[in-house]
Order: structure tokens, then sequence, then C-alpha cells
């Protein structure tokens, strides 16, 4: 056990011992894992809870909880068959499962507002070994401050995670590379990745298809390198998100890593189209290193060729590619998308209708100006009456102001957008702490209720055909105004979209349909649209071994550019 400057402070079974003192005291413990550092405090303690997050930098996103036994855990959680199998699966994975309403072993501050928590049981032996003597549940998380890959190496450990652990339980065991809890639920499906890493990564993925050597660089966030090998993908471990230096090292380090360990030469490099990201010069630059052809593969393409990799599919298929955003070849941001795919090409059948974003990336982070940007798009005077209700006056008008003259505004056809900006208008939630949040909590807000959709028409506009929400923002507004319960207007919301996609695949005529994007997470939107799809005659494909996000996007790349090679 060491202190912050290094310093041992015991060893063997006296380590364990203070190790769990520090837990048991309210202090933040960092404990070398088996993929990585991973940051460990009482979960019943709501001061240490509120402790790590603060030192960590994450206000509100919840918490994984590792309990002492099943027993234990099932005080506080309902768990069902399929999940208890899965929670004691050779993978032991991170489990999402309910809440028990009169679980009050655990502090409010793990898992706010949100009736699933994130559990799993101690799966080293480092792991029996701490929690025996802790006999309780304690939160533990990534080591890492957020947005940022785990540390893996004792030194890099002292330095970066100083600032957050009180003391450290290390071994003298090298990581070769980070590897984080894989993230499951059961769904109507089955066993469901939320994020793939340990226990499932880099398991081979069978193509059904014979596709050149490409190495895919993935998206932003979530991010995932992929190989292509004969007839298989190699797909990486979760790598998290680009925004940091060391995210991007990583990526780079892993991609490399892949090429080495199966001792082969890429035929192409495969990224997304977006200029800017982060995967993307670092892709231009290894193709220029390597001497090998760049491929762009457009974001929602990708999405939809995700699917269509992992169930082997070949021939025509309609691709339903929701999420928050993604670069679109018009100069748009784009996320509210019906593709039909056929081989290495895509047609764009069906959007939502367009709205802008003031602030662009910003309203991500902040549900309100989502809000802002439909209303004025529907109403300016509208936008302007109940901009006070989000925004300062001076903010309001500076806001209205660029709106109107089109600065910083790019338009956007996102489904992530449009369930922020209803999540904000219903009252639920105007600003995020982090990515999807609003839509989370609109999502929990309508469970259980059975509802009516709104009128969404489908409008024909020659060669596209876009999903006109005007219609159901005013119905959505008039409720608002007459106190109809926010549960109510998210569950008509939910309802709305789930017989969207199925009007979308009826006037595009295509029998097969893929669902994917990161909105297809949301349970009650994917169970409405598949179950709706299925009782009018398409065969649809989710899903299953990779998540429904950005971390498919490797492997969807990996098809659309081995597939245009081949041609």
């Amino acid at each position: 056990l060491l202190s912050r400057d290094g310093t041992c402070r015991a060893r063997g079974e006296e380590a364990m011992r203070a190790a769990a003192r520090t837990v048991l005291d309210g202090e933040v413990l960092a404990l070398k894992g088996l993929g990585g550092y991973q940051l460990l405090v009482d979960a019943a303690n709501a001061s240490a809870v509120e402790l790590l997050r603060q030192r960590k930098h994450r206000e509100a996103k919840p918490f994984a909880v590792m309990f002492p036994s099943l027993e234990s855990l099932q005080t506080c959680c309902l768990v069902s068959d399929a999940e208890r199998k899965l929670l004691e699966s050779p993978q032991a994975p991170i489990v999402l499962v309910r809440k028990r309403c009169d679980g009050a072993l655990l502090a409010g501050p793990v898992a706010p507002d949100n009736p699933r928590l994130g559990v799993m049981l101690p799966y080293t032996p480092l792991h029996l070994v701490l929690m025996a003597e802790l006999s309780r549940p304690v939160v533990c998380t990534s080591g890492n401050l957020s947005d940022e890959p785990m540390c893996i190496d004792n030194a890099e450990a002292l330095a970066r995670l100083g600032p957050i652990a009180d003391h450290f339980l290390v071994h003298d065991r090298p990581i070769v590379r980070p590897i984080d809890d894989s993230v499951t639920r059961i769904g109507a499906r089955g066993v469901e990745l939320l994020r793939r890493a340990r226990g499932y990564a880099p398991l081979p993925i069978r193509l059904g298809e014979k596709l050149p050597t490409v190495v895919a660089l993935g998206g932003h966030l979530k991010c995932t390198a992929a190989l292509s090998l004969h007839d298989q993908a190699i797909v990486s471990q979760h790598l998290g998100d680009l925004d940091s230096a060391e995210g991007a090292a990583l990526l780079e380090r892993t991609a490399r890593d892949l090429l080495r360990f199966f001792d082969v030469k890429p035929a192409a490099v495969a990224c997304d189209q977006h200029p800017n990201y982060t995967s993307t010069r670092i892709a231009e630059r290894l193709a220029s290193e390597w001497g090998v052809r760049l491929i762009r593969v457009q974001h929602h393409h990708a999405h939809a060729a995700s699917v269509a990799a992992e169930h082997s599919l070949r021939g025509e298929l309609l691709g339903l590619c929701w999420d928050g955003t993604g670069w679109g070849p018009d100069g748009t941001i784009w996320g509210g998308e019906a593709l039909a795919l056929s081989g290495s090409d895509y047609r764009r059948v069906a959007r939502l209708r367009p709205f802008p974003l003031p602030g662009g990336d910003l309203a991500a982070k902040e549900p309100r100006r989502a809000a802002l940007g439909l209303l004025l798009a529907l109403s300016p005077s509208l936008a302007r009456d109940r901009a006070g209700a989000w925004f300062t006056a001076g903010e309001a008008r500076a806001l209205i102001g660029m709106l109107e003259r089109g600065f910083n505004t790019p338009l956007t056809s996102s489904a992530g957008r449009l369930f922020d900006a209803v999540s904000a208008i219903a009252g639920i939630r105007d600003r995020n702490s982090f990515e999807g949040q609003a839509a989370m909590e609109l999502e929990f807000a309508a469970e259980g209720i059975e509802a009516e959709p709104y009128p969404l028409p489908l409008i024909d506009e020659g060669e596209i055909l876009t999903a006109d929400w005007r219609p159901m923002l005013e119905a959505l507004l008039a409720e608002v105004e007459s106190g109809v319960p926010a549960g109510i207007i998210g569950a008509r919301f939910h309802e709305t979209l789930a017989r969207l996609v199925v009007s979308i695949a009826r006037r595009a005529a295509v029998s097969r349909v893929a669902l994917a994007g990161g909105c297809f997470q949301n349970e009650r939107l994917a169970g409405s649209a598949m179950k709706g799809l299925a009782a009018a005659g398409f065969t649809v494909f989710a899903p299953r071994l990779l998540p429904a996000n950005d971390g498919a996007l490797s492997l969807g790349q990996i098809l659309v550019a081995g597939r245009t090679l081949r041609a």
C-alpha cells in the first residue's frame, strides 16, 4: 500500500487490511486491477462518493458498484436469472439491473435519478480478498480523470491519480494495455453490450465474407480500433474519448499493436469523414507513413454497416441511424438518418427535418440550446417568449441573434438533439453533466406509461423523405401549457419516434432493417421500434456483439473500406 508520494505504508496481508481501512474511513483507494487502475470508495458513504465525484470531475454520471457477493447485491437490486448468470459468467461484466425501492444500503449520489444500477462481482483474487475484508459494496470506477484513458503503470498512476486517490494498493505484475470493465444489460434480445472491453474484446467477429486487410480508427467518442483478417474482424477494447493527448496516443498505439500482433500490413486505413476528428488526423498520418490508401467512411454509413458486419448481411439493407452527431457530406450535422445500403455504397432515404443549433457542439452539453433552435425553427416569436425559461435576458438576446444571423448555428437532423430539446421543453433537464443525460431522464420519466403518438408526418421532398416534427412540437407545447405530466409527454414522444421508424421502412420498401446509433441504446425506443417493424413484416437486425453507439464505428468502417477495395 503506497501513499500519494509513493511511500510504502504496508505490504502483504497488512496492506490489504490498511486498504480496507482507507475505504471504511471515507477515503479514496486506487487499486491496480486486471486491466488498469480502479478507484474505490464506500458505496454507503455519501460524503465519500461526493468526494470522488469532485476529485474525478464527474458531477452526476452513475458509478458502478462492486458487491462482495450475489446475496449482498440482491439486498439492493432486483436480479433476474439471466442477469445472475451474466454476473457470474467468466466475462464477469458490469450488468445494469433495477434498483430495489427499499434498497437503502447505497448512498444517493452513487447513481442519482436513475432506476438502474451498474453492478459487478469480484473477478480477480485481489478483489475477492479486499471485498471479503470490507464486507460491503464499494463504488468501483475507472482509474482516470473523466475522458482520459485508465492508468496502467504504478508511476503513471501516482502522477495522474495523485490528486484523486488517498492511497494506492499496487502489485508488481505489469499491465501491457488498458482494458476497462465491459458494461452489459439483459434486453429483449438477450445480452446487450453497452461497452465492449474486458471479457469480450478482442474476440473476433465473423464477417461471412473475405475482405482485404484494413485497419480502422473509429470516430471521436467511445473510440475503438479494428483490423480485418480474411473473413473476420478484430475490434479492440473500448478506448474512450479522444479529447486528451493520452486518448489520442492510446488509439494510435492500439492500431499499431493490432498490426504488430497479427504480423500484417494493411491495404488501407479507414476513418470517419469528419475532417477535424483526432482519429481522422491519425489515420491520415498512418496512411501516409505506410504508403496505403486512406478511405473515409461517412459516420452513419459506418453505423449501419457495423450491423451488417455483425450479422454477416449482404444485399440491400435499410439502416435507421439515430445518434447525437455525425458529419454530413452536405455540410450539416446528421443524426436522424435512414440509409439504404448496397455493397460499399449508400443512399440517403429519409431524415428528420433540420433545425439550427446555436453554438454547435455546445448544444450537446446544453439541451436548452437545442430547444431554443427547435422553437425558433417553428416560430421566432415563440422562441423569444420561451427563452427566458432557460437563459438570462442577455444570453437570450445573444443566442437569438446568432440564430437569426446564422452565425455558429449549424443545421442538424439529429435525433439525439431532438431528444435533448424535448427533455428541456418538457421541464426534465436543460443542461447535461454527461453525454445523453437529458435523453436518459426523458426515457426514465416515461417508464411504464402507455401513450398514443403525436403526429409526425413524412413529407416526400423528391429524392428524400423528411420527417416533419413541427406538428408534433405544436401538440407537445400545448400539453406543456396545459400541465400534462412530463412522463406522459415523454411516453408519447417515444411512441412517435417508434412509429416513425415503421413509417420510414414502409416508404423505403426494403425488407431488412438495421437499427444503429446511440439513440437505439434507449430500451423503450428500440423495443417499440423492433416490435412495430416485426409486426409490419420486416426482418430487424440490431447490435449485440458490439454497442449501438460509436464503439461500433470501426467495424462498420472495416466492412465499407474492405468492400471498396474489393470492388
